[in-house]
């Protein structure tokens, strides 16, 4: 699976600010910034992000997702 195509599943499946993914084709590393994640816990928002790959972790086109979720707040704090 190429990077733009889970890019493009968290899209359609969460409402984000910015999406960066990067892959090898199984293995991705994704940076999802969105107002979707206020006031949830870090499972919370794992647990999101999953729901929308979780078709694709099940039949092994994506083997494992090493992810960031933020806020916007805590995006502009990260890169600010």
């Amino acid at each position: 699976m190429e990077s733009a195509a889970v890019k493009q599943l968290l899209e359609n499946a969460i409402d984000a600010e910015e999406v960066q993914v990067q892959g090898d084709g199984r293995h991705f590393d994704v940076l999802i910034v969105s107002s979707a994640f206020e006031g949830l816990s870090p499972v919370k928002k794992q647990q999101l992000v999953y729901a929308a790959l979780n078709e694709n972790i099940a039949d092994g086109s994506i083997h494992a997702v090493n992810m960031k979720t933020l806020t916007p707040t805590e995006w502009q704090s990260h890169t600010g």
